[in-house]
């Protein structure tokens, strides 16, 4: 009796981890139609390609900031970093790279 009511605790709280996920979290479909993974890691959420050319290439990291999230990505085909920043609306993630807080470009990408 004891180990199911430990299973159904353990289950509960691993259900209950999922529901606190942050929104950024998840699979998403860039603009030119790979897929990046954003996971939390050490107090942050890294974005790692998952398909294309360039698979397995972390492109970024970013630090929620309220409803925006700032920090880095990096363009996978020239290996180059700049200043980021990301805002949620719905299953819409924007995403914006600047240097020098001048030029700047963003993407649209749309969770899977």
């Amino acid at each position: 009796m004891k180990s199911i009511l430990a299973i159904a605790a353990a289950t509960l709280f691993l259900s209950a981890g999922a529901a606190f996920a942050d929104p950024i979290e998840g699979n998403w479909k860039t603009q030119s139609g790979e897929t990046a993974s954003i996971a939390s890691c050490g107090g942050s959420y890294c974005i790692t390609l998952k398909t294309g050319k360039y698979a397995g290439k972390q492109i970024g990291k970013m630090s929620a900031n309220g409803k925006s999230y700032k920090g880095s990505i990096t363009d996978p085909a020239d290996d180059k970093t700049y200043s980021g920043s990301a805002s949620l609306s719905g299953g819409a993630l924007k995403m914006k790279g600047c240097v020098a807080a001048i030029f700047c470009k963003t993407q649209t990408w749309s969770k899977l």
